[in-house]
């Protein structure tokens, strides 16, 4: 078993002076927290893996191909591999855990 606590990720992400921080990488999946503040801009391009966002805490909007949805705590939202996706006009400190599968290299 491997237990993380947010807080303490989102402590060493800050420490890394880093928006995300991968946490786990195991061979079938791999996770990570991302952090954004409003007016960051969020610099992602499409993955080559599929994904999935937990948001944590914060709100924002989250663009994924041609759908625009607005996201806050307790959302999660799938996105497909290749499908380009980015979170914007973010109204409140965000914090996300990020779910690739396969593992992100």
């Amino acid at each position: 078993m491997k237990v993380f606590r947010l807080d303490q990720l989102d402590a060493e992400r800050a420490a890394n002076e880093g928006a995300y921080l991968r946490f786990l990488k195991e061979r079938r999946m791999s996770a990570g927290l991302y952090a954004l503040s409003p007016g960051d801009t969020d610099p992602q391009s499409a993955h080559a893996q599929d994904e999935i966002y937990q948001v944590v805490s914060g709100r924002a909007e989250l663009t994924v191909g041609d759908e625009t949805t607005t996201v806050g705590r307790g959302t999660v939202a799938y996105v497909p591999a290749g499908v380009p996706h980015r979170f914007h006009h973010i109204t409140e400190e965000l914090r996300v855990l990020v779910v690739f599968s396969p593992p992100e290299d």
